[in-house]
């Protein structure tokens, strides 16, 4: 069923509203950002009628049988320590979240929006219209401050990123992302109010608000991991961040400086590297390319720099293989890509989990789009347990002081909708 609506906004919040009822739900929102690769403006799926739930050690194999047994509309995560089945990894650090590494499901209810169109797909497509269209829209409250706590206090933080210098002199890696968490026990929030207020605050290309058995996901992703068009892959890593400023005149020079600055250069180019190297193992050959290098996006919050490296993939290569050849993500990890990730899980305090994974969907075309997980809140509500983490790229140039304070730029709006100073206290 297709329908069209005037107002695309209203529209979107009172059918979240609505959906967020349900137990099993993921909403996709691209914020009307201007992209050439996505299929649609905002996709809602709603209630599971098959699932699937799975750890490391054969959930990509899982996913591949799922994803046979269902080829249409299927979305879902998939966790950072999904390494541990693509690589001879582990992972030790502490878990206080317990999402599964991997889950996807099958939606009942499928809402699309492009433009003005808006297709259901669905039993009782006229009822579920009148349903979600007649609900009332409830705004967004303001969440009282939350005590949040570092894992890593500001010293300990500056001392970390010196002796993981150490490692790049060595030669060991020369770049990665290191990541820290900021955590509250004991915590009661309204998850859709608090995602309602992070999208407003920071709209984003691959914004999520994610539900699923009390488990929450609320993301303001600006970045995109892999997606499938046709024969072609396509990969957007971020690397290189500047803050905004009101002052339009201050605004365009951090643009350029940003574009200019050798850190944020040399840490954009070697995860491009990594990424063309990823692609190989899916591509054609001869087909990797670099699209774009040392592009900028702006956002509400930050600057970013963004490159675009495809591929065409090869005709015996299958969907879910192509996502398994590439994760986790090069921008999230480091090069060269295993030692990285062997470092971080060492110096690293807490369990990434679903943080530096991936949220998206495949279509019944086998298309796919992937997004990062990052200015990401993840809560759950049985335990009471509210988290997030921030990280940014260590380089042998890079400056201890500079990357804490990336991190806190990074979690700004995060920090604003819980109610904190946008400055976190670095005791």
């Amino acid at each position: 069923m297709i329908t069209e609506v005037t107002n695309v906004a209203i529209f979107k919040q009172k059918a979240l509203a609505w959906a967020a009822k349900f137990g099993t739900l993921c909403y996709l929102d691209s914020n009307n950002f201007n992209d050439p690769y996505s299929k649609f403006d905002t996709l809602i799926a709603i209630g599971a009628k098959a699932q699937l739930k799975a750890n490391a050690g054969d959930a990509f194999d899982q996913l591949a049988v799922f994803r046979t047994n269902n080829p249409g509309w299927v979305t879902g995560f998939m966790g950072y320590d999904l390494k541990n089945e693509t690589e001879n990894l582990r992972s030790a650090n502490s878990d206080h979240l317990d999402f599964p590494d991997l889950y996807f499901f099958v939606p009942e209810i499928l809402i699309s929006i492009k433009g003005n169109n808006v297709e259901i797909i669905g039993e009782n497509e006229k009822d579920i219209l009148e349903a979600y269209t007649s609900s009332n829209l409830v705004p967004g409250t303001q969440q009282a401050p939350i005590n949040l706590h570092p894992r890593f206090s500001k010293a300990e933080y500056v001392q970390t990123v010196g002796k993981i210098q150490q490692h790049i002199t060595r030669g060991d890696i020369y770049v990665t992302n290191f990541c820290q968490e900021f955590y509250a026990d004991d915590t009661e929030i309204n998850p859709l109010s608090i995602f309602q207020n992070l999208n407003t605050l920071s709209p984003t290309p691959f914004s999520t608000f994610f539900k699923w058995k009390g488990n929450y996901i609320m993301c303001a992703s600006p970045e995109r991991f892999l997606a499938k068009r046709g024969s072609k892959l396509i990969s957007q890593p971020i690397k290189g961040t500047a803050r905004r400023d009101a002052d339009e005149a201050i605004d365009k020079w951090l643009i350029e400086e940003l574009r200019n600055h050798p850190k944020e250069l040399q840490e954009n180019v070697m995860i491009v590297d990594l990424v063309r190297n990823d692609l190989t193992h899916s591509a054609k050959p001869g087909t990797v390319k670099t699209e774009e290098l040392y592009g900028i996006q702006t956002f509400k919050q930050v600057h970013q720099m963004v490159s675009t490296v495809v591929c065409e993939l090869r005709d015996d290569v299958s969907t879910v293989d192509a996502v398994k050849n590439t994760f986790p993500m090069g921008s999230m990890t480091g090069a060269p890509k295993i030692s990285a990730m062997q470092l971080m899980e060492q110096y690293e305090r807490s369990k990434r989990g679903v943080y530096s994974g991936a949220i998206g969907y495949f279509s019944p075309d086998d298309d796919f789009d992937f997004n990062v997980v990052i200015r990401t809140l993840l809560y759950n509500s049985i335990k009471k347990y509210l988290s997030f983490h921030v990280g940014s790229a260590i380089t042998y140039h890079a400056n201890a002081e500079s990357e804490y304070e990336e991190c806190l730029l990074k979690a700004k709006a995060i920090l604003e909708v819980l109610g904190q100073a946008t400055t976190y206290p670095q005791s």
